[in-house]
C-alpha cells in the first residue's frame, strides 16, 4: 500500500509513466530531477494542481533531451534535491500539506541560490487528468516519447558516414599536423576538468544561440587555420565532446552557419567523444 510517490528518474518516458499511473490512482507524485548543477522540485497531482502532462502534453525530441549520463552532475546536488523531496513527502504524509503543488523549485549550485517558478493551474484539455481524458490506462511509454526508457548515455545517430571520424582516424590526422581546428563543445565546468590541448571550446548552446563573442573567437581561429592551409579547399574542422553527441548536434549548427556566419568549413565529427579517446587512444586521459 502507498499513498505518495517520489519520481528520482532520468528519462522521459519514466516520468510520463510515473506521472500517468499516479493521476490514475489518485495518488499525488512529488518529483526531483538535478543536471550539472541544477535542481528542480516540484509537486504533480496534488489538490487541483496540474499533472506533468498538463505541462509537456507532448514528449521533446529525443536529441534534444539531455540526462545526468550525458550532460554530467555534481554529486551534492542531487542530495540537495533528494532532501527536499523527503521533506514534502513527509509534509504530505504528516497532514502539514506542500506548497509545491503548483510551483517549481528551481535550485543554482553554482551561485547557491534558490527560486521558486508559479505553473499554470489544471488544464481541462489534459490527456490524462483533462474533463475528456484519452489516456486511461498506462501505455507504451518508450514508444510514445520516441527513446528508451533508461537512465544509461544514449547514442545519437544524426550524422552520416562521411560526416563522422573514428578516434584512430582523428589520432591520424592530430599525428601528420594536417592543419585543422579541434573544436570542443562541451560546457566549461567539463573542460575544466580535461580537454585535449589545441582544442578551441565553445559550448553547443552558445552556437545553437549564435553567442556573438564565441562566433567572433570561431571565425578569428577559422581564419588562423585557414592561413596555414597550402590550398584554398576548406577549413576542416573536427568537433569532440564527451560520448559524440552534442558533437554531432554542432556539426548540423555549423553545417548550417557555414558560408553565412562563418567561412565555409567542413565539419565532421569525433565517434564516441573523449570517453573513446581515453578508452583506445590514451589510457590516462581523465575519465568522468
Amino acid at each position: 500500500m502507498y499513498n505518495i510517490v517520489a519520481d528520482c528518474s532520468d528519462n522521459v518516458p519514466t516520468r510520463y509513466l510515473v506521472n500517468d499511473a499516479c493521476v490514475l490512482s489518485g495518488k499525488p507524485l512529488v518529483s526531483a530531477s538535478a543536471l550539472r548543477m541544477e535542481g528542480q522540485l516540484t509537486v504533480y497531482n496534488y489538490r487541483g494542481g496540474p499533472c506533468y502532462r498538463c505541462l509537456y502534453p507532448k514528449p521533446p525530441p529525443p536529441e534534444t533531451v539531455t540526462n545526468c549520463s550525458d550532460g554530467g552532475v555534481l554529486g551534492v546536488v542531487p542530495g540537495i534535491m533528494g532532501c527536499f523531496q523527503a521533506l514534502e513527502v513527509l509534509k504530505i504524509a504528516s497532514g502539514q500539506g506542500s506548497s509545491c503543488g503548483q510551483q517549481l523549485l528551481m535550485f543554482d549550485a553554482q551561485d547557491v541560490k534558490f527560486r521558486s517558478i508559479r505553473l499554470r493551474p489544471k488544464q481541462a484539455s489534459c490527456a490524462v487528468c483533462g474533463e475528456n481524458p484519452t489516456v486511461t490506462h498506462l501505455v507504451d511509454y518508450e514508444k510514445f516519447c520516441g527513446s528508451a526508457a533508461t537512465d544509461k548515455c544514449r547514442r545519437l545517430n544524426l550524422l552520416s558516414k562521411d560526416q563522422r571520424v573514428s578516434v584512430q582516424e582523428y589520432k591520424s590526422i592530430m599525428d601528420h599536423t594536417a592543419a585543422h581546428l579541434l573544436l570542443d563543445v562541451r560546457p566549461l565546468v567539463e573542460v575544466d576538468i580535461c580537454h585535449l590541448p589545441t582544442s578551441l571550446n565553445i559550448p553547443l548552446s552558445s552556437l545553437e544561440n549564435r553567442n556573438s563573442e564565441h562566433i567572433h573567437v570561431l571565425k578569428e581561429r577559422i581564419g588562423q587555420v585557414k592561413e596555414q592551409m597550402s590550398s584554398e579547399s576548406q577549413v576542416p574542422v573536427y568537433v569532440i565532446c564527451k560520448l559524440g553527441n552534442d558533437s554531432q548536434k554542432a556539426v548540423q549548427v555549423l553545417e548550417r552557419m557555414s558560408g553565412s556566419e562563418v567561412d565555409c568549413v567542413t565539419a565532421k565529427d569525433i565517434c564516441g567523444g573523449l570517453m573513446a579517446w581515453a578508452q583506445k587512444i590514451d589510457p590516462s586521459f581523465p575519465q568522468y
